[in-house]
């Protein structure tokens, strides 16, 4: 079944402490950053394609627009006009020209404003963010299915798209973020804070660990019918951050019909966690302990018919 994607959680009967478990408290560094505006030496007259460093491939619609996205000056985005008749992908990306990941600050993180809006005529497309390495292979895409307001993700092993379990809204603005450990060679997908893809491997082929770019792609879902749907984008940013780790969350799911309390933990793979519970945030007790082989957690608290209130933690057992 999947879930819509949401900006909060909504818990009845208990409480958790549901947050993205901190990291360090030294800032992150940024390696990229353009808003698109005009300051920045972008010309809304012009096809993004082309400016600034941005390279493309492909044709169709892209370039910038002003305030679709209230109080943040120009946007860019990819879509809305018809591509040639030959096309039916087109991708446009800037190479992040920096250095590869050290041992010591390998976790970066790549985070955007988003926004699909639908299409008028009837078709509707897919719109991607895809990651290649410096030797411009494609590490991984997260994919949004138009038609069916589906998110998926593509990893490099050749089998294809894979459902997330999430859906998303046309009209609606979304905070992207993509964190990649190339230590660990894990990377996670968050979206207004809701973790949509568990930790995977950035490469499965034994890729080169590093990031050249992550570009906008626009894929028509039928060769020759073209949508009028677009991707508009803002704030998109690189930055290296103050820690060794992707930060694990806890995701609130709520009491299920016996009174039990689930919850999410979300991490990265091989990690392993301690779930304690307390009901005045003084005391905590063990609940209990899990390696996240495959990135996330799945727990049912079957004490919580028992407490009026419950508080969750989760903590990394280190070995």
């Amino acid at each position: 079944m999947n879930k819509l994607l949401y900006t909060g959680a909504l818990v009845a009967g208990a409480l958790a402490v549901a947050t993205r478990l901190a990291a360090a408290e030294a800032a992150p560094q940024v390696l990229f950053y353009t808003g698109f505006e005009a300051t920045e030496g972008y010309d809304a007259s012009k096809n993004l394609r082309g400016q600034r460093g941005w390279l493309g491939e492909g044709s169709g619609g892209n370039g910038l627009v002003r305030d679709f996205f209230e109080g943040l000056g120009q946007q860019a985005f990819v879509g809305y006009a018809p591509p040639a008749p030959k096309d039916e992908v087109l991708s446009v990306w800037r190479p992040f020209n920096v250095p590869a990941p050290t041992p010591d600050r390998p976790v970066w993180k790549f985070s955007v404003w988003m926004q699909i809006v639908d299409s008028t005529n009837g078709e509707y497309d897919d719109f991607r963010w895809s990651a290649y390495n410096t030797e411009g292979h494609r590490l991984f895409s997260l994919d949004f299915d138009n038609a069916a307001l589906e998110i998926n993700y593509l990893l490099d092993d050749g089998q294809g798209f894979r459902s997330t379990g999430f859906t998303f809204s046309t009209e609606v603005i979304y905070r992207l973020e993509i964190w990649l450990n190339f230590a660990r060679n894990n990377w996670q997908a968050v979206m207004n804070g809701q973790v949509v893809v568990d930790a995977q491997p950035i490469t499965t082929r034994g890729a080169r660990l590093d990031l050249s770019d992550i570009g906008a792609v626009w894929a028509l879902r039928t060769k020759g019918r073209p949508g009028d749907n677009y991707l508009l984008f803002d704030e998109y940013q690189l930055t290296i951050e103050p820690t060794d780790h992707i930060p694990a969350t806890l995701e609130l799911v709520g009491l299920n019909a016996r009174g039990e309390f689930e919850l999410y933990l979300h991490a990265e793979r091989n990690r392993t966690f301690a779930l304690d519970v307390s009901a005045d945030l003084k005391d905590w007790t063990p609940l209990a302990t899990n390696r996240l082989a495959e990135g996330y957690w799945f727990f049912t608290d079957t004490t919580a018919p028992g407490y009026p209130m419950s508080f969750y933690r989760a903590r990394e057992v280190l070995p």
